[in-house]
């Protein structure tokens, strides 16, 4: 079991550790359990909870007791039984399953969606009826009042399927060209479909007809986000009566009070990825939003992050156990993910130890070590020449930086500096012969750094002895004398730098002072010189001469200033008089400048204004747009404005269209050779 904390929040990962094959014996598992740490101490909450291949939805029944999965491959569907911690039954299917859904309170009703336009359906004892739909679904949502099965999918159409009376319905007739997603209000019954086009259409199945409309690619675009297409609808769930959340493409969640078309709150991801599921948490107020990479929990009312969990491979699905901290994952590997978090809520009935397993854990916390990663920040990663990492896994991110393997950072600083270890090692054996010379009987002598400052307090120092001596007065420490300021005198980046502008504004008596010192510092310096055996102590001016040639005289202060701000003035004047010397040697070269195909070129005032309107908010781009008429803006039948945009294909929907166009003329062919073969739907009670 692995342990995780971000935000003071455990997550436990129960499905971790290694995984036994299933043809090896009793006895060599458990010879492995014996020789192995990793295998006798992993938990295997549930016996054979993985897939094949690869794991697509999983999803919990109504009464609980079930946990249902689809994977590939071969495509099939696995039930496992909580109370018995195992596996009930595995049933393969003819083609892999996009969505699916239970319509009993335990597994004896289930709805499959294959990617092939089929339909099927399920009973307790196995394979029960197989229908098709006219376009490729997406997604399905059944109402329970009527007995109605909405599909969406690759067409402007949602088709209805009632199971009581064995038929299909007329279709409801949407504006989009496509929908992604749906789901029903199981408090009153509304019908929501997400829509390719950035909008979620809201429909009454009691009139069948449309009652209201969201545009929410607009709202979740913002000033400080890029986005590179428009942004679709890929996730949909309501909340009681009144509470929707949207998941985009782009990567943002958008919750909505339906008697406002405007957000109450935009979340975005920081990805850029499609949200593949949104789930309502209520105990706490919290949404769980998840993409192909990150599962986020926030609160609803303020946005804040609660916690995040990150696994190892792709997310495929995600399902909350209901009443519970569990949460279980369809991930892109064949062992499906397993996480327990205490702060949600309890561990559910069948799996109760697992309270008393965290709560023992908790009593005797691990200090949390980092021994195999470093932590680096962006400007390490500047020097580093890494930044073309971030986002890569080589890079975790974490706070105001990232983690990365110790021996990466190790082997990229070898190459960035590969003398910095003989750098190193040299001043670590400098310091230690200083340190024994330490140990032996010491001179007066003046520090490497800062000797200047070093005499000036010695000289100070000496003042003070005299004065104590005269007025029995108590002496206080010396800098020189105390360890905190040791660094100061012995690391060459505490220097003071004498030279720069805040030096000499701020002392500017201190020159006439500073030259006195340095001819005492160059006879001191000529006097260790000179001395190979034995060092005297140098001697100098008296300070009692020094103290009183140096007056504090105010006009005296104020006159040295003015003339060191003329002195930066001076120089300030030579340095720009430099510059100009070098800017009219310089011999400027004319610049081309390129035009995308299909732009004409009028003027570079017409190319900075485009410029400066990049740089602009999306309403004052509307506007300015409107102003000039460029903006075509017409009324619709509804009341509304409707504006009308166009956008620029990129390479990758290029292809999509290419590959779109070759599906449907491999689909005529197929049509053509096989006209005379078509199939009839037969009629038929369903399910009652």
């Amino acid at each position: 079991m692995q342990v995780s904390s971000l935000n003071e929040v455990k997550i436990y990962s129960l499905s971790c550790g290694k995984s036994l094959p299933e043809w090896l014996s009793d006895r060599k598992k458990r010879a492995l359990q014996k020789k192995d740490v990793d295998v006798r101490r992993r938990i295997e909450l549930i016996q054979d909870f993985e897939m094949p291949t690869v794991c697509t939805t999983i999803k919990v029944s109504k009464d609980g007791q079930y946990i249902l999965a689809t994977g590939t491959y071969k495509p099939r569907v696995r039930c496992y039984d909580t109370y018995q911690l195992s596996l009930k039954f595995e049933r393969c299917l003819d083609s892999e399953v996009v969505t699916f859904e239970t319509l009993s309170d335990d597994y004896s009703k289930i709805v499959f969606l294959h990617n092939d336009r089929y339909v099927e359906f399920h009973s307790q004892s196995g394979f029960y009826y197989k229908t098709r739909i006219p376009k490729f679904g997406r997604d399905f949502s059944y109402h329970y009042p009527s007995c109605d099965l909405y599909f969406v999918g690759a067409s402007s159409e949602v088709y209805r399927l009632n199971l009581e009376q064995g038929r299909f319905l007329s279709p409801l007739q949407t504006d989009a060209a496509e929908n992604n997603v749906c789901d029903v209000n199981s408090v009153h019954g509304l019908f929501a479909a997400g829509t390719i086009e950035g909008r979620v259409e809201c429909w009454d199945p009691r009139t069948r007809g449309r009652v209201g409309l969201l545009d929410c690619a607009l709202s979740s675009v913002t000033a400080d986000s890029e986005i590179n297409s428009l942004p679709t609808i890929s996730a949909l769930k309501f909340n009681g009566a009144l509470t929707m959340a949207v998941g985009t493409s782009t990567g943002q969640v958008l919750l909505y009070d339906l008697r406002s078309d405007k957000p109450l709150l935009v979340k975005d991801h920081q990805y850029g990825l499609p949200i593949k599921s949104v789930h309502f948490q209520d105990s706490l107020d919290l949404i769980l939003s998840a993409d192909s990479r990150i599962i986020k929990m926030w609160n609803k009312n303020s946005g804040r992050i609660f916690t995040s969990l990150e696994p190892e491979h792709d997310i495929n699905d995600v399902c909350l156990y209901p009443n519970s901290g569990m949460l279980l994952t369809a991930n892109e590997t064949p062992k499906m993910g397993i996480y327990y978090i205490p702060v949600l809520g309890p561990a559910p009935r069948w799996c109760s130890f697992l309270d008393n397993l965290t709560e023992e854990l908790e009593e005797n916390p691990e200090s949390t070590v980092y021994d195999d990663y470093k932590f680096v920040t962006k400007k390490d990663l500047e020097n580093l020449g890494l930044t073309h990492l971030i986002g890569s896994p080589f890079l975790r991110a974490y706070m105001h930086g990232f983690f990365m393997d110790i021996r990466l950072y190790h082997k990229v600083k070898l190459m960035v500096n590969p003398f910095a270890f003989e750098e190193y090692r040299k001043d670590k054996i400098r310091q230690k012969i200083e340190e024994t010379r330490a140990q032996r009987v010491q001179l007066k002598k003046l520090p490497k750094v800062n000797k200047e400052l070093a005499l000036k307090l010695i000289e100070e120092e000496e003042e003070k002895q005299k004065s104590t001596w005269k007025k029995k007065v108590k002496s206080l420490p010396n800098i020189l004398t105390d360890d905190r300021f040791k660094v100061m005198f012995e690391n060459p980046d505490f220097q003071v730098d004498e030279e720069s502008e805040e030096f000499r504004l701020l002392n500017p008596l201190v020159s006439k002072i500073s030259e006195k010192r340095k001819k005492k510092l160059r006879l001191l310096e000529q006097q260790e010189l000179h001395e190979e055996e034995e060092e005297e102590e140098p001697e100098g001016k008296p300070s009692d001469a020094e103290s009183s040639e140096s007056s504090d005289d105010e006009k005296d202060w104020v006159a040295e200033v003015r003339k060191q701000r003329r002195l930066l003035q001076q120089e300030e004047k030579v340095k720009r008089q430099e510059r100009l010397r070098e800017d009219r040697q310089t011999v400027l070269k004319p610049q081309f400048y390129e035009i995308k195909a299909g732009e004409e070129f009028r003027s570079f005032r017409d190319s900075a204004t485009k410029q400066k309107l990049m740089n602009k908010t999306l309403e004052d781009r509307l506007k300015l747009e409107a102003k000039s008429g460029t903006l075509s803006v017409s009324d619709t039948t509804v009341g509304s404005k409707q504006l009308t945009f166009t956008l620029k294909k990129s390479e990758q929907q290029k292809q999509q269209q290419e590959a779109a166009k070759l599906h449907r003329q491999e689909r005529k062919t197929l049509r053509r050779s096989a006209g005379h073969l078509k199939s009839r739907p037969r009629r038929g009670r369903l399910f009652h």
